[in-house]
């Protein structure tokens, strides 16, 4: 089911099953869109309630792979923008395909051969602003890898904070086999992950690594061991963080972004004055309070 902005509130009402699965793929559906996640309270992974504020930017072009179209591009930039009216605060953002085993094939190289120098141009534009616009969320975000997450499918995930994948991930920045180089921000951005040696190799041969590899190198955060997948892993991990405070991992995560691009000392005093201004949310006190009191805390995001 697709759901739009102004049936969210409907949908978490009926509290429905999650559907993971799409038989087909119209041409008038949209090649991304949101939908709450909504798992079914039998899942002994998780339950409704431990995974409220969670929304899916679905990837939604199994036909090609999920390739990235100028359509889809603007449809998950539309989708981005419209996690702010949801009738329940997103707490956490998964990134995942509309059918398990594929993420994304990177840019569609067919519609690629029809455009104009321009063109191109103005679509890395567009793909450049949808990645920072994910970093830039004050929530956390997740990529699920799970299947092939080539050039700009690896760059999409590189905006993320976090990644999971399993045994169909494989990842590989391939533009140098077709006289080009990343150029949505993946030879910037796998260099801060995985360092300049590393990324090095990987860019300068294109080659692909599994998921086993990407996780022992810092690409994936975590990998899953079959029999479990790439989503139920990045349910498990969803529940973690889900238990820590909104504006504490708004917080968080504002630090983190700028270590790499402080001094030690501009870091720690950036760091302190964040912390300071968490002192007197009302977060603070209830964990506080929780924490006295020895029960799980509700956060409310203030």
């Amino acid at each position: 089911m697709l759901i739009r902005a102004s049936r969210f509130c409907t949908l978490v009402a009926q509290r429905r099953p999650l559907l993971l699965r799409s038989i087909s793929t119209p041409t008038s559906a949209p090649h991304a869109f949101l939908r709450p996640l909504l798992a079914s309270t039998s899942d002994a992974i998780s339950t409704e309630h431990e995974l409220k504020g969670v929304m899916c930017l679905v990837l939604n072009r199994p036909e090609t792979r999920n390739a990235l179209s100028v359509r889809m591009v603007g449809e998950m930039r539309e989708a981005i923008a419209k996690l702010s009216s949801t009738c329940e605060p997103t707490r956490l953002l998964l990134l995942q395909p509309s059918q398990p085993g594929l993420f994304c094939a990177g840019a569609d190289l067919r519609e690629r051969r029809t455009m104009s120098p321009a063109a191109v141009s103005s679509f890395l534009d567009s793909l450049r602003s949808l990645l920072s616009e994910i970093e830039g969320l004050a929530m956390p975000s997740v990529a699920v890898m799970d299947g092939f997450a080539l050039g700009g499918g690896a760059e999409l995930a590189l905006g993320c904070d976090l990644r999971v994948g399993g045994q169909n991930t494989k990842i590989a920045l391939p533009e140098t086999k077709l006289g080009i180089i990343p150029g949505a921000g993946g030879t910037q951005r796998l260099t801060h992950l995985v360092g300049v040696a590393k990324a090095k190799e990987l860019v300068f041969t294109g080659r692909h690594i599994d998921g086993v590899e990407a996780h022992r190198i810092g690409l994936l955060n975590i990998y899953a061991q079959p029999p479990s997948t790439p989503f139920k892993s990045s349910l498990i991990l969803a529940r973690l963080i889900l238990t820590s405070a909104p504006l504490a991992l708004s917080a968080a995560k504002s630090a983190i972004n700028a270590a790499p691009y402080l001094s030690l000392a501009d870091g720690l005093d950036l760091e302190r004055g964040i912390y300071n201004g968490l002192l007197d949310t009302d977060d603070r006190q209830e964990g506080l309070r929780a924490f006295a009191e020895k029960r799980k805390a509700t956060f409310k995001g203030r």
